[in-house]
């Protein structure tokens, strides 16, 4: 064993503060992963300063960060174990041979060679196999004991130590055993063959293992690859420079040229382009940027260039963080493994227990040499009995499962969200920028008899410059996309409230809503009922008057995101009640709320009321997912059985969550939804084969079938089936990579 190994939080100087968990609703400090700290993938609270085997399982740890990890090409365990099969195949292979040679048609090792001779080649290539080429599963044995945790290398020290000692005594000591010990011509059997056929079965089984663990780091590796390693630093004297990535501080103008990757997340402050987000969003269709806009690091800028401003560096871009939650949620336990791991803790005590009564019933009425019957059958039980496939049944689904949500743009921020995503019978969504676009738009204008579009909208938008409002926002950047001319506007007023006042072009204008125009006298005749069918559909209406004459409106919405009807749509299909909770007015939720043919709206809420929501939708029986992406939807995602967190909504919503939509498209849902259910299908399969494996192959081991058929489970045998039954078990899981 190498280094020390704890199940403590490894010591580091850097400790993140406990969080709370929203499916659990307890504080719970998450695990640290640094460079040089090794863990478990099926204990993850174990760590090791060093790498070596598990204290629980003998499993080999590997790097707890995910970056390390996926960096680490080298892979020692798999180094040294594919090292020592091969040693062992190429001993093992004569050692057969000379075994079994003589049931070919006249008996050719017997011919060739005397019987001592051929037990003591035995002897010779079987010694470094049984004792090298197997001293890890003796240490993980040794180390189970010691630490009471039983479990295969357990099973597999005891046999290949029990038949290959037995075999030593019987070579180099063959009269000290007694006649049960012998066969009809007076010579004890050596089992050295058994031995040296399940070290090479085992070692096979544990490099193709490390090999399928290594695969399910590919989503890591694939999305850490994403990213540029240099960005083109923007100097204040104009010139410019290549940088190293890490050099890059929150801030830096950066150029993207086309073609190019994003280096970092940030803003664009100039220039236009189309940019291939797939990568992280899992959504072919690239999405154009302008000034104003964000970027996301290691995506791709199409034909433009970019200039852009950096905001997150480092572990804040949103690439990192994605690869510490893959990471997290890979070696998270899903609550499907405590069945798993109580079976386990009782399962290798119960076939020791097995075994031993296997050697007692065969050595009192097995056939003779009843001894050796007893002997080989019992060792049989133990390799059979191996409970590595049950081990794995759960943490290779979980792992595969998480890096392939990674790249459809679902993240899911451990096992259990998995688990009970496919429960959810109640999503309960926010609708600003959750439904909606969550940025208000200018989508209507009425101009009056006098007017037109852009008269209207260049008298509107050139007064509109001077205020902050949102609203203002809209109208201004709504008309700069109509290619309206802006005038000059004098003496603004902003009337708290109600709207603006002021002079465009040396003419009196007013915009604002109906309490401005009743406080300036405007009559509006028939505009009002105008402005109350638009105010019906959602829109936000404004009022524009021109020297104290109605001269039109215009109208602002929140625009409703273009995945979000088919998303619900998905959703309904999916026999999913769908409740918009919203603190906007309920005209507007309402209007949404049509439009989308949602089942139940509730508006004008609070933070605190969106909690209590949720608590009353949960007290009526209702399994509750909450999707939401601001601030104040935090405590609600926290409390909701299944937190649901728009990645392009704030840090808060995504720490308060369970899953993290990427894009922030609630068709993101149904895809978590249906990877959900494949991953538990793929979970109850694996315990299945584990379960059913161990249920025949025990019994068949022990010599059950001996009585009716004369059949019996060779050691050698044994050890393939175990080995079959982890590789199947890890084989089944990888087919989630096609999910």
């Amino acid at each position: 064993m190498q280094g020390t190994t704890e199940e403590l939080e490894p010591r580091t100087a850097l400790k993140e503060p406990k969080q709370a968990d929203p499916l659990r609703g307890t504080d719970v400090a998450p695990p640290v992963a640094v460079p040089g700290t090794y863990t478990c993938p099926m204990h993850p609270e174990v760590r090791a300063d060093e790498p070596g085997p598990c204290p629980k399982c003998g499993m080999a740890l590997e790097l707890a960060s995910p970056v390390a990890a996926a960096n680490d090409d080298e892979n020692h365990e798999l180094r040294d174990m594919k090292r020592r099969f091969w040693f062992a195949a190429i001993a093992t292979v004569p050692l057969v041979v000379l075994a079994m040679g003589d049931m070919l048609p006249g008996q050719p090792i017997s011919q060739l060679l005397s019987a001592r001779v051929r037990t003591m080649l035995e002897l010779l290539l079987a010694t470094p196999v049984c004792t090298w080429a197997a001293w890890p599963f003796y240490v993980r044995a040794v180390q189970s004991v010691r630490n009471k945790s039983l479990n295969m290398f357990t099973l597999v020290g005891l046999g290949v130590s029990v038949a290959f000692l037995y075999s030593l005594v019987a070579a180099l000591l063959p009269g000290v055993f007694p006649a049960s010990f012998r066969s009809e011509g007076g010579e004890v059997a050596v089992y050295f063959e058994a031995g040296g056929v399940i070290v090479t079965l085992i070692l096979l089984g544990q490099v193709l293992e490390l090999r399928a663990r290594h695969a399910t780091g590919t989503a890591i590796k694939k999305l850490l690859g994403l990213a540029p390693k240099t960005a083109r630093l923007l100097e204040d004297d104009g010139s410019e420079t290549d940088v190293a990535l890490d050099h890059v501080v929150v801030g830096n103008r950066l150029r993207v040229r086309p073609g190019e990757k994003i280096p970092v997340d940030g803003v664009v402050l100039e220039g236009a382009s189309a940019v291939d987000e797939s990568m992280v969003t899992g959504e072919p269709m690239p999405a154009e940027k302008h000034e104003g806009e964000r970027v996301v690091g290691a995506t791709v800028n199409g034909t433009g260039a970019l200039v852009i401003r950096a905001d997150k560096v480092g572990s804040e871009t949103l690439l990192s963080r994605i690869v510490t939650m893959v990471a997290e949620a890979q070696r998270s336990r899903a609550p499907i493994q405590k069945l798993a791991d109580l079976v386990a803790g009782y399962f290798v005590p119960i076939v020791i227990g097995t075994s031993l009564v296997t050697f007692v019933v065969w050595s009192l009425v097995g056939p003779e040499p009843r001894m050796a019957h007893a002997l080989i059958n019992a060792v049989a039980v133990l390799i059979v009995a191996c409970p590595c496939a049950l081990g794995l049944a759960t943490p290779m689904s979980i792992m595969v499962a998480t890096g392939k949500g990674a790249t459809m743009g679902v993240l899911f921020r451990n096992a259990e969200a998995i688990e009970v995503m496919r429960k959810v019978d109640t999503l309960v969504v926010d609708k600003t920028g959750t439904l909606t676009e969550g940025r208000p738009k200018l989508v209507s204008v009425l101009p009056e008899t006098g007017f037109d579009e852009k008269a209207l909208l260049r008298l509107a938008a050139t007064l509109e410059r001077g205020s902050e409002h949102p609203l203002a926002a809209a109208i201004v950047r709504g008309s700069e996309e109509r290619g309206v001319e802006f005038g000059e506007a004098t003496e603004f007023e902003s009337v708290t409230g109600k709207g603006v006042r002021g002079n465009v072009d040396g003419r009196a204008v007013a915009l604002g809503n109906l309490a401005l125009m009743t406080q300036l006298k405007i009559e509006l005749g028939g505009l009002a009922d105008k402005a109350e069918a638009l105010r019906v559909e959602g829109q936000t209406v404004m009022f524009v008057a021109v020297d104290a004459k109605p001269a039109g409106l215009v109208g602002v919405a929140d625009p409703i995101k273009a995945s979000t009807p088919e998303a619900i749509r998905a959703l309904h299909k999916e026999k999913i009640r769908i409740v918009m909770l919203t603190g906007d007015s309920q005209t507007t939720a309402q209007a949404v709320a049509k439009k989308l043919e949602i089942d139940e709206v509730i508006a004008g809420v609070l933070p605190d009321q969106k909690v209590e929501t949720i608590k009353r939708l949960q007290k009526e029986g209702r399994f509750v997912a909450m999707a939401g992406d601001g601030i104040n939807d935090a405590p609600a995602l926290a409390q909701a059985q299944v937190g649901i967190a728009m990645g392009t909504g704030t840090d808060v919503a995504m720490e308060s969550a369970s899953v993290t939509l990427v894009k922030g498209d609630l068709g993101g849902i149904v895809r978590a939804r249906h990877l959900s259910r494949k991953t538990m299908s793929n979970i109850k399969q694996n315990l299945f084969f584990a379960f059913f494996y161990n249920a025949i192959g025990v019994p068949i081991a022990a010599g059950v079938l001996y009585p009716f058929f004369g059949l019996l489970l060779s050691p050698m045998i044994a050890a393939a089936a175990m080995s079959f039954s982890s590789v199947s078990v890890i084989g089944n899981a990888l087919r989630l990579r096609r999910a």
